[in-house]
């Protein structure tokens, strides 16, 4: 059952919604009556009772399909495809000249269909959808002001594109429109058709920035300051909508984004206190919700590329190697939830590097959850790295590494460099590029805030005791792990 603060932050996100639905509806009458200019419709307010109840079903099914976790949905991009071409199709007939009359107002009717069949397709195959959350909150007004030229720029682009396409298309296509017309008359209502659509679509693209800016803005989730709540048990809001929310939701994400910004900053000081409590509940809670998205994506990859865990004929020869295993596009996909991820390592390590000087009772050491957030933190760099064509081989004695030693290098055969190379080529594996460098700094972090602890443990034999799970990890082996951070540790790790 969800807490009351999160109920609070979930009505908070409707009342959002209503806002979004109320300022779309704002600019979309501002730009019917700019339309005006260009258009004469014989019912001037009839027109308008079509045009805004068109952007208003736009844009809920924008919100609909809107969501900050990139995995498509069929059914959904569909709808929003039909919805985008029947919102314009009634958009362009509504603002028809008067002197066109019916047959007039039925073709910009379907030619309206085909441009906004080709917006709805071009924003899904762009995966638009996805919510990418700004690196910097700003006020919304001011970060819908700074949307506004780039929506008209693409506004542009995509009419003068839309308007070729389905001028084209509306000569090629049988339809029940056709009719012959006077030269003036038909560049008159090209004229009009571009302009018709330009305003649609920078409508559209005014809505879409708008939905940006109000959802990814942050939300709080914990009492008021000051309040028995806040004194007691500041973080179970947060961690009830961590634990009891949708994997997918927007409010998990929300909430994640709210973590991170607790453990990274000095703002809210009291919030982060309040995970270091003397039970060590509360921190073990946290770190598992942030371990367990790099924990999924490290098991993916791993079932992907195949893992090397316990083959005994890897101690002698190459460990990994790029092309003996490819994932398939479920498992690519995972790579596309870069925020989540980056949310996650950068929370876990900000608080095993701040519980050197705030956990007075010692339990993210006592507990394992330092062991926990390396272990965890290498395998996903292990399982990135070897995603992006690398390979690990392990080298004799008396190299450089010592005993069992690993040494990371780029792949040097001649059909493995081709596989690997497609790889780096591609928008995937910049996704994977992106993870690996978040990863190997958050490791970095723990590396220079526990250097001098780690040098000592290293010298007594015990930083894999430390350091390191005993148990089996996610991905990779024990031996790959230690090595790992002992390049880290020498501050080699590239």
């Amino acid at each position: 059952m969800m807490s009351g603060s999160t109920r609070r932050v979930e009505l908070v996100l409707k009342n959002r919604f209503l806002s979004y639905l109320i300022w779309q509806s704002i600019h979309s009458s501002l730009i019917f009556i700019s339309l005006l200019s260009f258009s004469s419709p014989h019912y001037p307010f009839l027109s308008f009772l079509l045009f805004l109840p068109s952007h208003l079903l736009f844009s809920t099914t924008l919100s609909f399909i809107a969501s900050p976790h990139p995995r498509p949905r069929f059914t959904l991009s569909l709808l929003f495809a039909f919805s985008a071409a029947f919102s314009a199709s009634l958009s362009l007939s509504s603002v028809a000249p008067a002197a066109h009359g019916l047959p007039g107002v039925s073709r910009l009717g379907f030619r309206g269909f085909l441009v906004g069949s080709l917006f709805g397709s071009h924003y899904v195959f762009k995966r638009r959808w996805v919510l990418h959350f700004p690196i910097i909150q700003r006020p919304p007004f001011f970060s819908f002001k700074m949307g506004v030229p780039s929506s008209a720029r693409r506004a542009l682009k995509l009419s003068i594109v839309a308007s070729v396409f389905s001028g084209i298309l509306l000569e090629l296509l049988p339809h029940p429109f056709k009719y012959s017309v006077a030269t003036g008359r038909f560049f008159t209502e090209q004229i009009t058709s571009l302009a018709a659509t330009f305003a649609i679509f920078f409508s559209w693209e005014l809505t879409h920035h708008l939905h940006w800016v109000l959802h990814t803005k942050r939300s709080i989730f914990a009492p008021p300051k000051g309040s028995a709540a806040a004194e007691t048990n500041p973080s179970e809001h947060l961690l009830s909508a961590l634990e009891e929310s949708s994997p997918t939701s927007l409010l998990r994400y929300l909430a994640y984004l709210d973590l991170c910004m607790v453990c990274e900053n000095n703002v809210d000081t009291w919030r982060r206190a309040g995970f270091f409590e003397e039970t060590g509940e509360t921190y073990k809670r946290v770190i598992a919700v942030c371990l367990k998205p790099l924990e999924h994506l490290a098991t993916k990859l791993g079932e992907g590329l195949g893992n090397p865990v316990d083959k005994a004929t890897q101690l002698s020869n190459q460990l990994l190697s790029p092309t003996d295993a490819r994932p398939d596009l479920k498992h690519i996909e995972e790579l596309h939830n870069f925020q989540l991820y980056a949310w996650c390592s950068r929370t876990a390590v900000s608080l095993t590097a701040c519980s050197r000087k705030d956990d007075k009772f010692g339990v993210a050491q006592l507990s394992g959850s330092n062991a926990a957030v390396v272990s965890t933190l290498l395998s996903c760099l292990l399982a990135v790295e070897s995603f992006m064509g690398k390979k690990t081989n392990l080298q004799s004695p008396n190299q450089l590494l010592g005993p069992a030693g690993i040494k990371w290098a780029t792949v040097n055969s001649g059909r493995v460099d081709v596989a690997a190379g497609k790889r780096r080529s591609g928008p995937v594996n910049s996704k994977a590029y992106a993870i690996a460098d978040v990863l190997k700094t958050s490791i970095y972090q723990i590396v220079s805030a526990f250097h001098d602890e780690m040098l000592a443990g290293a010298k007594a034999s015990l930083l894999e005791k430390d350091w390191v799970t005993n148990g089996k990890p996610l991905f990779g082996t024990r031996e790959m792990l230690i090595q790992k951070l002992r390049l880290f540790l020498d501050f080699r790790a590239t």
